[in-house]
């Protein structure tokens, strides 16, 4: 087997558990690990300032100074990348190696695998990386991303819970744990397992499909329609934040006007569209729709 590069970022570590488990199949020597460090590391905890005033050039994929990294070698028979949605997008650590010239051309003719780590929505992040590795001239040909499987509301209510106190735990003793499963980060090393005997064929024709045979990647109808409508939203905000917000004090209370918007939006006004879109709408576009989710469950890009 070839040399494979692993890549990611991950602020809290469970990234990391999810990477771990993923190489524990693999032969270590055949391994080459780099974390991403930003220079000026985010803050973690957050506070609900700051967590919201990423929003913009997280959105916008603007990029950002990163800690150097000292690859081995110029190409690599494989790369692994890990990383999580932000507001939707790719995080900014992420979307800033992508956009590194040097990375760039060790991905160039590259295959690569993503695995992502997060809430429950990664559909536009992936459209983003698909189309930031193809412009390097790598090759995408496998997709694991690893998600949070409660309710919607639920899991927005618990990451809050744990970005803003650093705390993984069940708030008030009620509410499930926040982040992905330790049973779904455990199933990381079967995706692994996948993946290293492609690798050691060097043979990725059929990856993603071995990939989905698991059962394990799902994507809900209601994060869906979500995700289809919100990133255009965000983009919206990002650039009246970005081109109002001239002055520290004024893009404060942008940001501030954004965090009420997503909130009510997300608590208040998305459960009542989404019944009306699951009651009206979805029992007649169902092919429609399962074509959508092989779309976004593949490597392939529009």
């Amino acid at each position: 087997m070839g040399k494979i590069l692993v890549v990611n970022y991950s602020q809290t570590g469970q990234l990391n558990e999810i990477i771990d488990q993923f190489l524990s199949p693999f032969d270590p020597a055949s391994i080459e690990r780099h974390q991403i460090h930003p220079a000026t590391p985010f803050v973690f905890p957050w506070t609900t300032e700051e967590f919201f005033d990423k929003m913009p050039e997280c959105v916008q994929e603007d990029i950002i100074p990163l800690k150097p990294i000292h690859f081995s070698a110029l190409q690599y028979d494989l790369i692994v990348l890990g990383y999580q949605p932000w507001f939707l997008s790719p995080s900014p650590p992420i979307t800033s190696l992508l956009k590194d010239p040097a990375f760039q051309s060790i991905m160039r003719g590259t295959p690569v695998v993503t695995i992502i780590g997060g809430r429950n929505m990664w559909l536009n992040s992936q459209e983003s990386v698909k189309n930031l590795i193809k412009n390097a001239g790598g090759k995408l040909v496998g997709n694991i991303p690893l998600m949070d499987r409660t309710s919607n509301l639920i899991s927005a209510f618990t990451i809050l819970h744990w970005m803003l106190t650093g705390r993984k735990d069940r708030k008030w003793n009620i509410f499930p744990l926040p982040g992905v499963s330790d049973q779904d980060i455990r199933s990381a090393s079967k995706f692994g397992a996948i993946v290293n005997t492609a690798a050691g064929k060097s043979d990725y024709r059929n990856l993603q499909a071995d990939i989905l045979s698991t059962g394990l990647i799902t994507i809900p109808t209601d994060i869906l329609f979500i995700e289809q409508r919100a990133k255009k939203l965000f983009r919206i905000w990002a650039n009246l934040i970005k081109s109002k917000g001239t002055t520290p004090a004024k893009r404060k209370r942008l940001v501030g006007v954004f965090k009420y918007y997503l909130l009510i939006a997300l608590f208040m006004v998305a459960p009542v569209i989404l019944f009306v879109y699951n009651l009206l709408i979805v029992p007649f576009t169902g092919n429609a729709i399962k074509k959508k989710k092989e779309y976004f469950c593949g490597v392939e890009i529009k």
